[in-house]
């Protein structure tokens, strides 16, 4: 089984500091700054630009992450939606599953109880995950203690992100040291034992500034299991090296230890009618836990004319594992159910460097924003797989469906066909892309990235070696037209690619290693208008289309073609912002629908994509009532889905209620109460497959203090 040793931390920060440095995000709602004429003046517009960072609206205004360059979220020919800081404090979110809740066009998975898994836009990943455009695509849980913002892009755009990302890709940006000074605390408790605090305290010393965001939590669950265990330190540095040229360096441990919940099976075609708190398997037994270092260096030079020069590096270790029984069909009486077992070890260690050179050229009507940039990366993944067998006999076991808690024993060791393989990959690319801007009227985005993605795979069971090597072009296009200033419409298309060897590289075999990667093409227009400074309003339609997927040979059922396809078309309605002083509102509406158009290998044409709802209504409103008083309330709507590509299985739609009061107890102290399904409706949001169901949580509060000093 992997394992993380002490060492690892002191190899990772050895790492860093011989490496090339790496630029720094540009701050989400912050403007490029002027090459200041001392470092004093630098430090003056460094402090500035914090403090318009920490205004925490709901509306951001700009990115740096979907065009690699710092442009305004109206003008970016892409779905977007940004979940700040604010908004994740005012609804006390701590996991990708919140975040999500709010964004249009995005749903989570059962994740089988132990990782974060979107789908987006039809399409679910357990990779698409990055940090400050970095990719950081192993499977756990993420917290969000030390994010200044979460970011969902949707459709698919491999020229900037790389490989994967067939649906989208949702990308932390992290909080940095500032030279603006920062000092709060929060502690937090509420229902199931819950228990958490969070340390956020920065500082300027001079050219150089520093922070530190922390975070403990020790928490029960609604279900009758232990809950889990998480904490995280992330100690992030920055230096004025001279007044145009910043080095930060960022290095961060992540611990997280939880028992593993696949929640309850189907029966007769819906979730089955046990109690929403009854576990499946045996407790004891069920466990994962994550041990995550990673840490980067940035440097970040302006130079005259607003050349840019941006080099990022960033270094991870994820250290995986996790192991669980979980439940199976339940019989025709309704009596019986079957469990199974297994675990799975796995240890990724991760190398990226990105350099980007921005330069704006052309006066006048016609302008030019050139960005030239290469990334190099190379990761290897050591998995193991044991299966589970009760009694150490046999690798399943038939409980009372009344009594499905069992304390069993279960002995682990490899069958036949488990996975023990490692996995290198290595990746090189260079990409180009020109945001034009002709007039006050018009603008286009044109790129495009040059892949080559290699990858050797050694099944340390059988010693048999395979490997193979794609080369990928993606292209990207988008057009703006402005009739005024703040009203874009847009239309755009993108391609991004997923090889063979699937998100996690456990998909190459003799087989696969022949097949070229899937393509997902993504075909979109939209409009986005700043009804003020503070208040957005966004649409967008879209079809996404999955092909090359393999499927079964007609005439030799042993051979695989890549005929299959998939196509989700939907539409998106978002808006985020302050309807009035007092008001604030983030939320939206999503209509798609995914289905197979062609026979893959895992489903017949015509059924429909799972975990995808046909409509989605989530809204989120906050009310300043007095000037020491808030409160906020929240509504969730969607329509049912299947469960597994089988359409055998159909969760319920559902709609959820949440609220919130705010109160300000001094000048930097506020005491907040959030109640998470208020009316404690039974609903079933997420699964892994047919019989792998998690119910809703029952009604949830917590009560939190957070103190600035």
């Amino acid at each position: 089984m992997p394992t993380t040793r002490p060492r690892h931390a002191l190899l990772l920060l050895g790492s860093l500091a011989l490496g090339a440095p790496l630029a720094a995000q540009t701050t989400p709602d912050s403007a490029p700054r002027r090459r200041p004429d001392s470092t004093a003046q630098a430090l003056a517009a460094m402090r500035v630009t914090a403090g318009r960072a920490r205004t925490g609206a709901y509306a951001p205004a700009r990115t740096a992450t979907a065009t690699k360059t710092d442009t305004p979220l109206r003008d970016t020919p892409q779905a977007v939606s940004v979940v700040t800081r604010q908004l994740i404090a005012d609804q006390a979110m701590q996991g990708m599953a919140d975040v999500v809740r709010y964004v249009p066009g995005v749903s989570m998975s059962g994740g089988e109880g132990h990782r974060d898994q979107p789908t987006i836009r039809g399409n679910s990943s357990t990779a698409d995950f990055f940090v400050d455009g970095v990719r950081d695509d192993a499977q756990y849980y993420r917290d969000l203690y030390n994010v200044e913002r979460v970011e969902a892009l949707k459709g698919s755009n491999a020229m900037i992100f790389g490989r994967g990302g067939g649906g989208g890709v949702i990308n932390r940006v992290m909080k940095q040291a500032e030279w603006a000074p920062t000092r709060t605390i929060t502690v937090e408790g509420g229902s199931f034992d819950h228990k958490r605090g969070a340390l956020d305290v920065g500082a300027a010393l001079g050219r150089a500034a520093v922070r530190l965001d922390g975070v403990y939590e020790k928490s029960g669950v609604f279900r009758d299991v232990p809950g889990f265990r998480r904490y995280g330190v992330n100690p992030t540095a920055a230096l004025a090296l001279s007044p145009s040229t910043t080095l930060r360096a960022s290095y961060e441990y992540f611990d997280d230890d939880r028992t593993v919940d696949r929640g309850i099976p189907s029966f007769q075609g819906r979730p089955s009618p046990a109690d929403v708190r009854t576990f499946f398997g045996n407790p004891a037994v069920n466990r994962a836990f994550a041990h995550v270092h990673q840490g980067s260096t940035t440097i970040e030079h302006v130079a005259a004319r607003g050349l840019r020069v941006t080099n990022r590096t960033r270094l991870a270790d994820y250290d995986k594992f996790y192991q669980n029984t979980y439940p199976g069909a339940v019989n025709a009486a309704g009596t019986q159910v079957s469990l199974s077992a297994y675990n799975h070890a796995l240890r990724r260690r991760n190398l990226f460097n990105q350099t980007d050179v921005v330069l704006p050229l052309g006066t006048g009507a016609a302008r030019h924003t050139l960005l030239v940039g290469a990334e190099v990366g190379r990761q290897r993944t050591d998995q193991v797989r044991q299966t589970g067998y009760f009694d150490g006999i046999a690798t399943s076991l038939s409980v009372p469906f009344a009594q499905p808690t069992v304390e069993t024993p279960v002995t682990f060791r490899p069958s036949a066909t488990d996975a023990d393989n490692l996995a290198r990959a290595t990746v090189a690319a260079a990409y180009l892309q020109d945001q034009l801007a002709l007039g006050e009227h018009v603008q286009a985005v044109v790129g495009v990235r040059y892949d080559r993605f290699a990858i050797a795979y050694h099944n340390d069971r059988t010693g048999q070696r395979l490997s193979r090597t794609d080369r990928l072009v993606s292209p990207r296009a988008g057009l703006v037209l402005k009739p005024a200033t703040p009203l874009s419409l847009y239309g755009s298309y993108g391609v991004s690619f997923l090889p063979s060897s699937g998100d996690q590289f456990t998909a190459l075999t003799v087989t696969s290693q022949t097949l070229e990667p899937e393509r997902f093409t993504n075909r979109e227009i939209g409009a986005k208008w700043d009804a003020r400074a503070d208040l957005a309003l966004t649409a967008a339609a879209y079809r996404l289309d999955r092909t090359n997927t393999s499927a079964p040979d007609p005439s030799d059922p042993a051979k695989v073609v890549q005929t299959g396809a998939q196509r989700t078309t939907g539409m998106e309605l978002g808006v985020t912002g302050n309807v009035t002083r007092a008001w604030q509102i983030a939320g939206g509406l999503a209509a798609q629908r995914a289905r197979i158009v062609s026979t893959t290998s895992a489903a017949k044409a015509g059924q429909t994509v799972p975990l995808v709802p046909r409509r989605t209504l989530s809204l989120w409103n906050r009310y300043q009532i007095l000037p020491a008083l808030g409160a906020g309330v929240g509504i969730v709507r969607q329509s049912d889905v299947y469960a597994a590509i089988d359409d055998a299985v159909t969760l319920p739609g559902f709609t959820r209620v949440d609220g919130a009061v705010y109160v300000g107890l001094a000048r930097n102290v506020r005491a907040q109460l959030n109640v998470e399904n208020v009316l404690d409706a039974r609903y079933y949001g997420v699964s892994n497959g047919n019989n792998n169901i998690m119910p809703g949580a029952t009604r949830t509060v917590r009560v939190s203090l957070t103190t600035g000093f």
